[in-house]
């Protein structure tokens, strides 16, 4: 009778454990981050959200990341009459693949997007070449490089370089440099 009791109890607890939730880690990260580039305007904010994919892989991370930037600036020429306000955003997916070193984790992607750029030009001398306002949309491709430190498990901060070719906008936007690439600094939250 003892031993079927101690049967009984071992089987209870084994079919407990295998019905309780494992604890997984985190698979969700919303993120935000300042960004910094060589063309005007040169600063920026961003926005992130990722989700991991395929989380029975011991040491790989894949995951699918939404980001989208901010950079606006007035811009005031000394040997020009005139005054530039450029507002550049831009959003994209991406696919992400990392490797879990410990508390650093460094990854990679790879993915596509659209590019707005609105220019406002103020104080324009008449019979100037340029137009007042012009704004312009393009698809992009990007790639980026980046790791993310874990202190804290909810909290990741992380630097990224992200390299994107906008190369398809149109004439009238000529005198507007294109970003090819950008440092950014942020922190991710992981629920």
């Amino acid at each position: 009778m003892k031993f079927s009791k101690s049967i009984l109890a071992v089987i209870v607890f084994a079919l407990t454990l295998g019905v309780m939730p494992e604890m997984s880690k985190a698979q969700t990260s919303i993120g935000a981050s300042y960004e910094i580039r060589d063309e005007e305007p040169q600063n920026g904010f961003g926005l992130r959200l990722e989700r991991e994919i395929l989380q029975k892989l011991p040491i790989v991370n894949l995951s699918l990341r939404g980001h989208f930037s901010y950079f606006n600036e007035d811009i005031s020429y000394d040997n020009r009459t005139y005054s530039t306000d450029i507002t550049n955003y831009d959003y994209g997916l991406a696919a992400v693949g990392g490797v879990s070193l410990g508390l650093l984790s460094p990854y990679v992607g790879l993915g596509l997007g659209a590019s707005t750029l609105d220019v406002s030009r103020d104080n324009l001398p008449s019979g100037s070449p340029l137009d007042e306002d012009n704004d312009d949309s393009a698809i992009y491709w990007n790639g980026f490089v980046g790791a993310k430190v874990s202190p804290i498990p909810m909290i990741k901060p992380f630097v990224e370089y992200r390299f994107e070719d906008v190369s398809n906008y149109s004439d009238e936007l000529s005198d507007i440099q294109n970003s090819n690439g950008r440092l950014i600094f942020g922190v991710s939250l992981a629920f």
